[in-house]
């Protein structure tokens, strides 16, 4: 990670930055990429912000992981293109983890790449999906098989905006900042399992150090050689579980912490037999997330066709798949290999708990 690409602000001071950095980059034109609901309930905020002197463009996108595809890329690139978008154009990307992934992407490519800033609007899009760099979107069901590694200008952190989110949407976004504290600290660890979502001082301070965290670990291995592949722990199955939700019309479709949330408690059984993870410690963490996220149903089909999404995972080498497990919180094992065995009895685990 570069020093002076991707830093995150927070709150009132992000606004100044903001500005300053727009008068320092003097965009030919500022491209403010949407979807339905952040045009609605987050756009007007920001405008209110007063920091562009000129209109801006808006392009806004369907919502939803379902549009987080080439074609809705293809869209945008066509719309900068109409509006005249060239090298000296800035993209603001205003939204959840699927804008500012897509958004990213686009401005990656586009004219072989073009300045754009992340305001991340969720939860989930604060403590991970903009920071760190990855851009990208879905082929088919398969979750972020098409991207780059490029940095935002920088990244603007305003809590104000999850207001405007479902609870839903936010314990969705919890979901990874329980991720960081079990893949960090103990100390993390007690704070975020134990955290009242409703008080805004407490949310927010966990928030911060949420990305600190991610942010310390990816300035280490930015290209994800060994221990940035941390940030996926419970990611393996838990984008499979994703991806078959998302493609199966039988299905209700996850949003994307709940299914890493299936996923961390499924790959902390496995750790437990792999890697001498502590039982009481296993019970902790699954009694922990199930006070926040519903337990989902699966079938042996199910499982079955999860299995089967594995081979996608970008860990992958050489036709092995590879997990990232736990000796303990914060003691961390990449590239395992895990039989299908194992990943049943992890099913079984997660249904009788």
């Amino acid at each position: 990670m570069t020093k002076d690409k991707g830093l995150v602000y927070r709150n009132e001071n992000a606004w100044k930055v903001l500005s300053d950095l727009i008068k320092n980059l003097k965009p030919s034109k500022v491209f403010i990429i949407t979807d339905e609901n952040t045009l609605v309930y987050c756009l007007p905020y920001f405008l209110a912000q007063n920091i562009l002197k000129n209109t801006p463009e808006i392009i806004t996108i369907p919502t939803g992981e379902i549009n987080k595809n080439i074609n809705t890329c293809q869209k945008v690139w066509e719309s900068l293109s109409e509006k005249n978008a060239d090298r000296d154009s800035l993209i603001v990307n205003l939204g959840g983890g699927v804008v500012t992934d897509l958004g990213g992407f686009v401005a990656s490519t586009f004219n072989r790449g073009l300045s754009f800033i992340n305001i991340p609007t969720s939860l989930l899009a604060m403590v991970d999906a903009s920071v760190g760099g990855k851009n990208g979107v879905d082929l088919g069901h398969i979750k972020n098989q098409i991207g780059v590694i490029r940095l935002p200008e920088i990244v603007i952190l305003d809590t104000e905006f999850l207001k405007t989110l479902p609870a839903k949407q936010i314990t969705s976004g919890l979901a990874e900042m329980l991720k960081h504290g079990i893949i960090h600290s103990k100390e993390y660890w007690e704070r975020i399992k134990n955290v009242d979502i409703s008080n805004k001082l407490e949310l927010d301070a966990l928030i911060w150090d949420s990305i600190e965290i991610k942010k310390e670990i990816v300035e280490k291995d930015p290209f994800e050689k060994n221990l940035r592949k941390t940030l996926n722990y419970g990611h393996t199955l838990g984008h499979a579980i994703e991806s078959y939700f998302l493609e199966n019309p039988e299905k209700e479709t996850l949003l994307h912490g709940e299914a890493i949330a299936v996923g961390i408690i499924l790959a902390t059984y496995i750790s437990k037999e792999s890697c001498g993870f502590s039982d009481e410690t296993l019970f902790d963490i699954s009694n922990s997330i199930f006070k926040f996220f519903p337990k989902q149903s699966f079938t042996e089909k199910d499982i079955k066709a999860i299995i089967n999404l594995l081979v996608f995972d970008k860990k992958n080498r050489n036709g092995k798949v590879l997990f990232v497990l736990l000796e303990d919180i914060g003691r961390h094992k990449t590239n395992c290999m895990v039989s299908n065995d194992l990943i049943y009895k992890a099913f079984d685990y997660y249904k009788n708990f």
